[in-house]
């Protein structure tokens, strides 16, 4: 009798909770056809060197080469283009990051504005106070500068 059972190393993480927010001086579906593009975040994140798609839609996987080596594998959770979001998790990388879950969203304001929202929540492979304190910097760092990049694209 075999002592296999289903297992995964995927799970949602409970770390550090980040998130980075933009009011961009554009409409709202203009802004979503660039944070929700899963395939084009190289568009904002200048740090990528290239990404590499297997698959579309639910399920698909975006690998996120970064000009300094590393790099991420990441799987599309979910995308609605009528509520303008999606979730995606971490399923490998080489940045020092156990498991990550991440969602993208842009809400419609007054006069033709939006609000696009990065929401991140991740471990850090060392699980330790000290750890968690640097990563969450490292992290909102990360996400603030993509975002205020966002932003440079529609001043």
């Amino acid at each position: 009798m075999s002592t296999l059972q289903p297992d995964t190393l995927i799970r949602n993480p409970q770390g550090c909770h980040v998130t980075s927010s933009v009011e961009v001086p554009a409409d709202a579906a203009k802004v979503w056809a660039v944070v929700g593009n899963f395939a084009g975040f190289d568009q904002f994140i200048p740090a990528l060197s290239h990404i590499e798609m297997t698959g579309e839609g639910m399920s698909s996987l975006r690998k996120k080469f970064f000009k300094d080596g590393n790099l991420v594998v990441e799987q599309l959770n979910s995308r609605d283009d009528q509520a303008l979001n999606m979730t995606w998790t971490t399923i490998y990388n080489t940045l020092g990051v156990a498991h990550l879950w991440a969602a993208m969203s842009v809400e419609p304001m007054p006069a033709g504005k939006s609000r696009a929202t990065w929401t991140i929540i991740a471990e850090p492979s060392q699980n330790s106070v000290e750890a968690l304190s640097g990563f969450k910097d490292f992290v909102q760092g990360f996400a603030d500068d993509a975002m205020n990049n966002v932003l440079k694209l529609f001043a």
